[in-house]
């Protein structure tokens, strides 16, 4: 804290609030008995009537991770509660002992002068009281379990009488504390949920996972799911991401193998200019890619091993970060690290990004660097433009503290797009406007607003006359 500091680094911690480790001291004396103090601590619950453990779960619900969310334990007979690894027992928020101990450990690292914390799987605090079956859907998952609703054990309305209780404890503390959760939500009126609505007693920022990821280059769904977290969720401050540790990184999701490093620039644009906070996983700025492991020996991902060969597990989107050409990618002095790094480290790094100019790493740069200069770009309202527009996405940031309004536009698409901004319906009678960066050298001396011609993937922002 105190170095970070010294470089005008805030820390943001991560804080696992749904469940503990196995190991956890707290599990172990859960686990020791039916009546030790700690039992209720956890969700433990006899198997179904009508068979013998370890084949009658209490219900059929199953983990994220594949097969019954449900653990036998012999020693005391009944089964424990996981919505994700069988090492990582659900505590039960239904038991208030739960809440004031976790209520401590963030008090801890507020105490000490934390910025914030994101709140890891925070929709699965609750789980149905009735602990009835799921319904089932059609299909299954990658781990041959049936596929089920999940509306009995995810973001169940209780989550939000603890997160006001959170918000107000954490607004007690000085200094612009940020509450952040990781959100995967159905839609933007659950989202704004999150926020507490028009209350805003909430997180601050939850995840707006809509946006980045529909996996696909589509000017039309962008525009729909970027302006309903412009619209639709209380005035409040979105949250973008297109890149986390569990999933298969952007570069493959949205590149179609030619022009990868051109729609890669597109997302940092959309990221970067849009009206919401951004936030990016290590190697995003670099284009680093996903490389899943080869053999299923490789694998250290749990789910990986149990999934193996249709979910080959998550450890291709978390390889080393590529600092250099040296070995292991100047990420590690040890002779191996954990995960491999990619045989394309030596091209694809930092250091060699560094020396280009048109990198997209320096795209990166220049873009994070105009938004901080730029007081449009942090805080001015976002309206869209062209909304019929299948192929290019444009929109206006309008002009905040006498800085010129600005406008974006990127083409989707692998041909060349021209369109034609009319900004008088938002109020605004420039009609001229300046490049402040563009990957499309032709677009460096774009003026008109009436006929701009965008290359494949291009990407353009110009500051309003």
């Amino acid at each position: 804290m105190a170095e970070a500091k010294k470089r005008h680094i805030r820390i943001i911690m991560d804080m696992v609030m749904n469940h503990t480790s196995d190991k956890h001291k707290w599990f172990i004396d859960s686990a020791r008995s039916r009546t030790n103090a700690k039992r209720d601590w956890y969700v433990w619950r006899d198997g179904k009537p009508g068979s013998t453990p370890p084949n009658n779960p209490p219900n059929n619900w199953i983990s994220e991770f594949g097969h019954s969310a449900w653990q036998y334990d012999s020693k005391t007979a009944q089964y424990y509660y996981h919505r994700f690894y069988i090492q990582q027992p659900d505590l039960n928020w239904r038991n208030p002992a739960v809440e004031k101990a976790m209520f401590q450990s963030v008090r801890f690292w507020l105490d000490r002068g934390v910025a914030g914390f994101r709140f890891d799987a925070i929709p699965t605090l609750f789980e149905d009281p009735l602990l009835r079956d799921a319904k089932e859907t059609t299909g299954t998952n990658a781990y041959g379990d049936r596929n089920q609703e999940n509306d009995l054990y995810d973001n169940l309305p209780e989550v939000h009488d603890v997160m006001r209780r959170l918000r107000a404890m954490s607004d007690k503390y000085p200094g612009d504390r940020v509450l952040i959760g990781e959100t995967y939500l159905p839609n933007i009126q659950e989202l704004d949920k999150w926020y507490g609505g028009e209350k805003h007693d909430e997180l601050h920022l939850p995840m707006d996972m809509q946006v980045g990821f529909t996996n696909k280059l589509d000017a039309s769904l962008l525009r729909q799911r970027i302006n309903d977290a412009e619209t639709k969720i209380s005035g409040n401050q979105p949250l973008f991401v297109f890149d986390n540790h569990d999933n298969i990184r952007s570069w493959e999701r949205y590149g179609d193998g030619t022009h990868d490093e051109a729609i890669a620039k597109i997302l940092a644009t959309l990221l970067l200019t849009s009206r919401s906070t951004a936030l990016m996983y290590y190697g995003e700025e670099i284009g680093m890619v996903t490389t899943p492991p080869a053999r299923k020996e490789d694998v250290k991902d749990p789910i990986g091993i149990t999934g193996w060969p249709i979910e080959k597990g998550r450890d291709g989107e978390r390889t080393p970060m590529q600092w250099d050409d040296t070995s292991n990618a100047g990420f590690s002095t040890a002779s191996t690290t954990w995960l491999p790094l990619p045989a394309g480290y030596v091209e694809k790094n930092v250091k060699a990004q560094e020396k280009e100019p048109g990198s997209l790493l320096n795209w990166h740069k220049q873009l994070i660097t105009m938004r901080k200069e730029n007081a449009t770009l942090r805080d001015g309202k976002m309206v869209m433009l062209d909304e019929n527009n299948p192929s290019v996405l444009s929109y206006v940031r309008e002009s905040v503290a006498d800085q010129a309004p600005v406008v974006v536009a990127v083409n989707c698409t692998n041909q060349p797009q021209t369109i034609s901004l009319d900004l008088h319906d938002v109020g605004i009678t420039g009609t001229s406007a300046s490049t402040l960066i563009t990957d499309a050298p032709e677009l460096q001396q774009a003026t008109s607003l009436t006929s701009i011609t965008l290359p494949p993937f291009a990407s353009w922002v110009g500051s309003i006359k």
